[in-house]
């Protein structure tokens, strides 16, 4: 974009519903005086419980129904972040809009306590709706008002603004992309503004109140318009060299001209000519760099219509196919028909290809068929790589018996695996409110076809195997009510272990041997028979979560943790991520020694981890206090350097490297030293992904999850132990930005799950994960790039004072 030019969007064509989030509450609340003894009732007395009303006003009337958020009890701050959607659209806004917010207190006895409000103008002088943050000031005592002029403004007077209220109209600036981004400064810049707020906060002794509100920041300003007539009026263009305002009132409308010059390039008649064509050496190289594209970028008109004048020769490229299909209207039936034809006769496309034709993107029911008869060449262990988000692609199917649901209920039906994670995937999403229906379709087909199949080699018919499935949401259910028991005893964890124990052999003894074999859920080919009471335990944590000694039937156990009240989901996805990722580094003959434990969400909030025994780098640390001197004890070798067997070393250098750079791919947030796992023989892998796609609670996060104990175990900086981790590094990086689509594709595909990190900002997840791949780069530039990133992780000293301070809060847990 030129600098002289200034794109936007009109108000009346958003017909989105007007979408913001309430953050935060800061200051003091008023002090409540009891009026019947004159006593101040405090804090001690009661704890306040906040919430906040949101209202929308259009020239001083209320329009539409007001919303609230939930009850805050945990401040101050008070910390809500939460996102109100209202009933109204953004075309229905005028110049006058405004948002009046009222925040209340239910602590009080009788009623509910004012605690203030605030009103805010959608719009600014120049007619553009305000974005990103705003910091209102709450007036005490009263509730919002939505006249206009309202008697409440949340805009603090221009002669009471100070440093501080610069600099956050700074920083609201810098969080939307206007002002560039420099790290350095940025930390520096970060500091100063906590020590003015502390300076400011002790001259007004935090007398005032301030709610932060969030508005949504869109690709272009959004400049006001009633829908209809424009009704702006252009100043008279004068002799002075001044800047003079022409609205177009045709912008982003629909154009006859174009349309027809579009219809007439693309008309059944051109297709005799167009046959013939063969690019230029300029149009090649253009077709080209269009190719390499990642999926997530949109086509331009002159790129859509450039692939569609060279249809015909572009046949034989496979990668072409998708990139085509987004050059079709599909509302036009005769161009719709000639590109199904022009899709059957392409050359047969990847199945990573296939998988976004699976996307929201394209609604054609031939060409998700199409897809899905791609998808048929795939094995049983590529289908596994990516059935949870094709059970996630169901969502965007035109029907509830789709292609897609019969040729995953076909494959299911074919490998008691495959079936097993299918049924336990479906069975999650039946608590969604929008497609429930369509999965109890896909559910309900399952069972049918599965009940239908005849005996096999060892006479168990299909009846007898669902129910050998069906087993385990029983067993999950009776885990869960276990759990709960638990949980409400009294004491000491060694107390609650005992309770387990004693539920598992007596007053639910039914799970020490069960009647019939059931698949275990982590691992289906596996028959457990029971579970093992005097092997099973808990840990100690807030929820608790139990580890299970199941009895397999050829007599052997395994080992599985159950989790309450905690959503698997993200951590499933992960681990699903870092499986298919050592599988595509295995396939270039890198393996890097990672652990892809088993993870099942069982619902959204429960779910089995398979049991690796291992210990976190907190304990090895405070116990050995080197990763050096632990892996001695088990693998000790006096001759080789560090007094470690030169396998083990390697092990724990390959593991290393793989989950530095699948963390920083997948933006891995929170890491420290009680969520990275050693094994005795020397893997390293990652646990406990709550914050992912570059979500991180922790201030200052470095780009890679490198921390010193780990570079020391390899020698230091300087060793040559160091220098091949490095290596590694970037050979795992480059193999894994060969498959880049594979990976955007299938969290294109998780666009719609009620996943937090993802359905907070699909498309921001998305376009986050793609920048991680550095696609503008190639090979030997990203190798400079990730050695950079490697050196500047290691060098930050940030994460280690915060690491202090998280080993203090987990000590006084």
């Amino acid at each position: 974009m030129g600098a002289s030019e200034f794109r936007f969007f009109l108000s009346c064509d958003l017909n989105s519903p007007f979408t913001f989030r309430i953050e935060k509450l800061d200051g003091t609340l008023p002090v409540e005086k009891s009026t019947d003894s004159g006593v101040v009732s405090g804090a001690e007395d009661k704890r306040p419980e906040l919430y906040v009303e949101c209202a929308l006003y259009i020239d001083g009337a209320p329009f539409g129904l007001p919303m609230r958020t939930r009850l805050n009890t945990t401040g101050p701050p008070y910390c809500w972040n939460e996102l109100i959607t209202l009933s109204s659209k953004y075309r229905d806004l005028t110049a006058h809009s405004q948002l009046a917010i009222t925040v209340w207190d239910v602590s009080c006895g009788k009623g509910e306590g004012l605690i203030g409000g605030a009103t805010i103008l959608l719009f600014n002088s120049k007619m553009q709706m305000k974005s990103g943050k705003q910091k209102l000031r709450i007036w005490k005592g009263k509730e919002a008002d939505g006249s206009f002029p309202t008697s409440t403004p949340g805009k603090v007077p221009r002669h009471e603004r100070g440093e501080l209220e610069r600099l956050e109209k700074l920083m609201n600036k810098f969080e939307r992309g206007q002002i560039q981004s420099i790290d350095w400064l940025d930390r520096l810049l970060l500091k100063s503004l906590d020590k003015i707020k502390e300076q400011e906060s002790s001259k007004h002794g935090n007398s005032y109140l301030y709610l932060v509100v969030d508005f949504c920041s869109f690709e272009h300003r959004v400049v006001f318009q009633e829908s209809g007539a424009n009704l702006l009026i252009t100043s008279p263009i004068g002799s002075t060299n001044e800047f003079v305002t022409v609205w177009d009132t045709e912008l982003g409308k629909f154009n006859p001209s174009e349309h027809k010059q579009l219809k007439l390039a693309r008309s059944l008649d051109r297709g005799i000519i167009d046959r013939d064509l063969k690019p230029s050496n300029t149009e090649r190289k253009s077709i080209q760099r269009v190719l390499k594209y990642p999926p997530t970028r949109t086509l331009s008109g002159d790129e859509r219509q450039l692939l569609w004048k060279f249809r015909f020769s572009l046949m034989s490229e496979k990668r072409a196919l998708t990139k085509f299909l987004r050059c079709v209207e599909w509302s036009d039936v005769q161009e719709a028909k000639q590109a199904i034809q022009l899709m059957y006769k392409w050359e047969t496309i990847d199945v990573c290809d296939a998988l976004e034709l699976l996307s929201p993107l394209f609604e054609s029911e031939e060409v998700r068929a199409y897809a899905v008869s791609v998808l048929e060449r795939a094995d049983d262990e590529e289908l596994q790589c990516y059935l949870l988000q094709l059970v996630q692609a169901l969502r965007f199917e035109r029907s509830d018996r789709s292609r897609l649901s019969q040729f995953l209920v076909q494959r299911a039906l074919q490998n008691i695996q495959l079936a097993s994670f299918f049924r336990w995937y479906v069975a999650v999403e039946l608590t969604d409110h929008v497609y429930n229906k369509r999965y109890f379709s896909t559910y309900d087909l399952l069972e049918q076809s599965m009940k239908k199949l005849p005996p096999d080699v060892n006479g168990e018919d299909g009846n007898k195997l669902w129910q050998s499935l069906v087993g385990q949401t029983g067993l999950t259910a009776q885990l869960v009510s276990i759990t709960r028991e638990v949980r409400n005893v009294r004491g000491n964890t060694q107390k609650k272990i005992e309770k387990l124990r004693q539920l598992l052999s007596g007053l639910l003894s039914e799970l020490t041997y069960f009647e019939e074999p059931i698949r275990s859920p982590l691992t289906p080919s596996v028959l457990i028979k029971g579970i093992v009471p005097g092997e099973s335990t808990l840990f100690k944590s807030q929820l608790n979560p139990l580890m299970l000694a199941f009895r397999t039937e050829d007599e052997g156990s395994c080992k599985v943790i159950f989790k309450k009240g905690d959503d698997l989901r993200q951590d499933q996805l992960v681990v699903q991520m870092v499986w298919l990722m050592d599988r595509l580094l295995k396939l270039e003959n890198l393996d890097l020694c990672l652990t892809p434990y088993k993870v099942l969400a069982t619902g959204h909030d429960e779910g089995m981890l398979e049991f690796i025994p291992s210990r976190s780098l907190a304990q090895i640390l405070s116990e050995h206090r080197s990763i050096t001197s632990y892996l001695q004890k088990f693998h000790p070798d006096e001759h080789a350097p560090f007094g470690i067997t030169a396998t083990c070393l390697e092990t724990f250098i390959k593991s290393c490297a793989g989950y530095s750079v699948i963390t920083y791919i997948l933006g891995i947030g929170d890491r420290h030293l009680d969520n990275l796992l050693l094994t005795d023989d020397g893997r390293l892998f990652h646990v406990d992904f709550a914050f992912i796609l570059g979500r991180d609670p922790k201030p200052f996060p470095p780009p890679m999850k490198l921390c010193k104990e780990m570079v020391e175990a390899m020698g230091g900086a300087e060793s040559q132990y160091y220098t091949r981790f490095k290596s590694y590094c970037c050979e795992a990086y480059n193999i894994l930005r060969k498959s880049s689509n594979l990976i955007l594709n299938l969290f294109y595909l998780m666009a719609g799950s009620t996943i937090p990190d993802i359905a907070s900002d699909p498309e921001k997840g998305i376009l986050k994960l793609q920048e991680k791949f550095r696609l503008d780069m190639d090979d030997e530039a990203c190798i400079h790039f990730f050695q950079d990133l490697i050196n500047e992780s290691v060098s930050a000293l940030f994460p280690q004072m915060v690491e202090t301070i998280h080993r203090w809060a987990q000590y006084w847990r």
